[in-house]
């Protein structure tokens, strides 16, 4: 055995056999630490083996005393890496690139099958499908065709990935997302390598890896970097992070839902200040909170700030596995080893915590997020207020009553300087039926995102609201595009059993696709009539969706307000068309009869909901739903792979090059120089403003220069320059955030209300002073050329809600805004770059 000096290193006799583990005890007393810290130390402990760790990384683990927190690195060996396909493409294609480079340097192309992942890897694909149709029964076969056709490329390397690498499977596309699937399949809660139990722990590619902290497993979201040194086995550099205990006591009220409650807790945790830190879930108000409500809030804890937000392991842990069709020897294994290790949830103990805030479950309420950050949180009973408020104050418009608006403004004799314009309202026509449109109008309402899909109560109660509304006539406004995308294919058998899918489709909620469509941007284009009257009539149109993140601009760019909510709200909003409502005092419609139909009428008690998850949701659908998980559907299976265990690359290919990093590789490396001219990119905005994900903005790759002059008026008009590959229109190709697993740099600089300051490529431009485009409209300050070179040009400027209103109207010269904005030191803001990327 290898060097133990702990004496820690013993066999258990377990369900599934003899299996050594690393006991915890053999370190001391660890009974005040975090949990979320003692799986840290068992980490460490157990890779003492492989000289992955130190005797003095253990001591000061187990000697952590989260009140003093100290500036200490330690090493995280995780137990296995998640994927999506967005960012987990260009770690599959660095191991390619590897392959290929150990090909060349030794000459044997068995050498090749040397490089695998040394831990397992899954990657789920589910960030590609994109809401093209919706409210049709046919939604579903149209979107996946179209993610099929725009996507082919990347899913054949992901398919020769998969029969070419050890510890590495692909889940295919239509199938979940990769957090309800890590949640609901992957995850082992402990882990059996055939020789050592140990806590599942894991790294993902996504931020919201998180979700799994639900089920009592460690992880969280990485850089491609540390993904792929986790992938190849190596530790994880940290700091022993602080930890914030949050006491949760108490039982949630009827009508208050576990979306509620992870709105309330975001917006504690983001008052309090917790980036960078863990999150450790605690009190009474778990022993009878399911798994599905933690995962709810731990998916959140990027939105919060947290590196984690933490649930120990106790019977709520096992009843999940149990429910979702794990195996019972590994069910029985979870509760001795977590048990044995001091891993097990236990009540009395006084765990020593830096922080800690307590909640009340009794007092949270019915609530939405909004409009463009998810800590906004606004109660229920105050939605309209305080949409008024912001309509005035953050989006520049009247507010329709109340002192300063439009009423007072017609008996006082007109508007009068410097207040905000008039609410816009315009008649619309689509497929026959005309109706007025005005600002708050809700023009996308997603049942989307795994911080929902993922919990039964919550979409049954959207469900059982779309079948109460279906009985008093209640139906979707006709701007409304609806949508809804589960996160895994049990969630639509239990709709489909209980009856509720055919209720959620009578009010417009079709099947669109199993993936993360709106909630990370992929809402696709909304009807021409209405993205136009948006347009040309500076509408402030709202979204209203079960996701996670609402930041201005990402969920579409035609929609400028958008708010997160609980499924059964986003069915409401569908069915009210607007946010200018108080759902509490104001009736939703009316009915048949012609009676008012209020929220309250169609809303479900907590019992109607609990009678049908008990009976719906049940473990036979999680065991056939996820037998043939890694099969895919007949596209996925008929694509055909090229190349063995090296991958065929294809020069012409704009989605997928191989690297440059390994061309030239030699035996021995080159020494080290100095970095000369390095720049920052980045100004203000989170990861999730960065990354908007949308097919039909940006193509990129080896593509000929066009001027601005060339483009269609329609991509110029919004400021957003697409490049097209000759015979192809904007809107045909794929999002830009795709094809990023070339040479070029990964990312994406289209959102049109955040400013970036890139890297200088070719010159400087600024754009940010009302200078007119380059191109067809002549050069602005400082930028010469006739055209832009392979990029995008955003909207430039400081980030903010209001358009210009000369946007897009003919006879307009289409210039940059918001105005450029004074720096910090009060001299002129520097020069923005015309196009490119970092």
């Amino acid at each position: 055995m290898a060097t133990d000096p702990f004496g820690a290193y013993q066999t258990l006799n377990t369900p599934l056999g003899e299996r050594r583990i690393a006991r915890l005890s053999a370190v001391g007393d660890i009974s005040h630490l975090p949990y979320s810290i003692r799986v840290l130390l068992e980490s460490a402990l157990r890779k003492l083996s492989e000289g992955l760790a130190s005797e003095e990384d253990v001591r000061a683990i187990a000697e952590y005393d989260p009140r003093e927190p100290t500036e200490t690195e330690i090493p995280f060996v995780p137990g296995r890496v998640v994927l999506q396909d967005f960012t987990g493409v260009p770690a599959v294609v660095d191991l390619a690139a590897m392959r290929s480079a150990i090909v060349r340097m030794t000459g044997k192309e068995e050498d090749a099958e040397k490089i695998n992942p040394v831990v397992q890897c899954d990657l789920v694909v589910d960030h590609s499908v994109q809401v093209d149709a919706f409210a049709r029964p046919d939604a579903l076969i149209i979107n996946s065709r179209k993610e099929f056709e725009r996507n082919r490329e990347r899913y054949e390397l992901l398919k020769w990935a998969q029969q070419a690498f050890a510890n590495f499977r692909v889940v295919p596309p239509a199938t979940g997302i990769v957090h309800q699937v890590n949640l609901e399949y992957l995850a082992k809660v402990v882990w059996d390598d055939g020789i050592w139990l140990f806590p599942d722990s894991l790294v993902g590619t996504d931020s919201h890896t998180t979700m799994i902290n639900g089920l009592g497993v460690v992880g969280w979201g990485v850089g491609g970097i540390e993904a792929e040194a986790a992938m190849l086995g190596q530790p994880i550099s940290m700091l022993l992070p602080e930890v914030v205990g949050f006491k949760l006591t108490g039982k949630l009220k009827e009508g208050s839902t576990a979306t509620d409650l992870v709105l309330r807790v975001t917006q504690m945790l983001r008052e309090h200040g917790v980036v960078g830190k863990f999150v450790e879930f605690y009190g009474p108000g778990l022993d009878d909170m399911p798994v599905a409500d933690r995962a709810t809030i731990a998916n959140m804890a990027p939105e919060y700030g947290a590196t984690i937000g933490f649930f120990p392991v106790d019977d709520q842990t096992l009843r999940y596995l149990q429910l979702t069709g794990r195996d019972d020897k590994l069910i029985d294994t979870v509760r001795q080893y977590y048990q044995e290790q001091g891993l097990w949830r236990d009540p009395s103990a006084r765990v020593v915590y830096t922080e800690e805030l307590e909640l009340d479950l009794g007092t949270v309420e019915p609530s939405l997020a909004g409009p463009t950050r998810p800590q906004d949180r606004i109660a229920l009973s105050g939605m309209k207020a305080q949409w008024e408020t912001d309509l005035r104050n953050l989006f520049g418009k009247a507010s329709p009553v109340g002192p300063g608006t439009v009423s007072t403004w017609n008996n006082e004799g007109g508007l009068p300087d410097g207040e905000p314009a008039p609410i816009s309202t315009v008649e619309v026509e689509l497929d026959g039926e005309k109706f007025e449109m005005r600002d708050g109008h809700v023009v996308i309402a997603a049942i989307t995102s795994c911080t929902n899909t993922s919990n039964p109560a919550v979409m049954v109660a959207a469900g059982l609201v779309a079948q109460k509304a279906r009985e008093r006539g209640l139906t979707r406004k006709p701007w409304v595009k609806t949508s809804l995308a589960p996160g895994s294919k049990v969630v639509t058998e239990y709709l489909t059993t209980s009856g509720l899918m055919d209720d959620l489709e009578a009010c417009g909620f079709y099947l669109v696709g199993y993936g993360c469509t709106t909630c990370i941007g992929n809402s696709g284009p909304l009807p021409e009539p209405i993205s136009r009257a948006i347009k040309e009539n500076d509408l402030v149109a709202a979204a209203v969706l079960s996701g996670n993140r609402n930041f201005e601009g990402r969920i579409s760019p035609d929609v400028r307000a958008n708010y997160l909510a609980s499924p059964p709200l986003v069915v409401a909003y569908a069915l009210k068309g607007t946010v200018d409502w108080d759902p509490l005092e104001e009736p939703i419609g009316t009915d048949q009869e012609g009676k008012p139909v209020f929220l309250r009428d169609i809303w479900p008690s907590q019992a109607e909901i609990n009678r049908i998850v008990e009976s719906h949701v049940t473990q036979r659908q999680f065991i056939e739903k996820y037998a043939d998980v890694f099969t895919g559907s007949e596209e996925w299976r008929s694509i055909q792979v090229t190349g063995g265990a090296l991958y065929d690359w294809n020069p012409e290919s704009t989605y997928v090059q191989e690297p440059p990093f390994f061309v030239d590789l030699t035996p021995e490396p080159e020494p080290l120089r100095p970095i000369r001219g390095a720049r920052v990119s980045g100004q203000g905005g989170g990861f999730g403003h960065h990354r908007p994900h949308q097919p039909g903005r940006v193509d990129r790759g080896r593509l000929p220069r066009r001027s601005v002059s060339d483009l269609p008026g329609g991509a110029a008009s919004d400021v957003q320059l697409v490049w097209v590959a000759p015979g192809e229109r904007p809107g045909d190709d794929s999002g830009y955030v795709r094809q990023r697993a070339g040479e070029e740099p990964a990312g994406s600089r289209h959102r049109r209300r955040v400013h970036h300051r890139l890297p200088r490529r070719q010159g400087e431009v600024d754009l940010r002073r009302g200078d007119a485009l380059p191109g067809g409209r002549h050069s602005a300050a400082g930028d010469s050329r006739p055209g832009l070179r392979d990029g995008v040009v955003p909207r430039l400027g400081r980030q903010g809600p209001v358009p210009p209103r000369s946007e897009g109207r003919a006879g307009r010269e289409l210039r940059a805004y918001p105005p450029l904005q004074p720096g910090d030191d009060g001299g002129a803001a520097p020069p923005v770059p015309s196009g490119g990327d970092p």
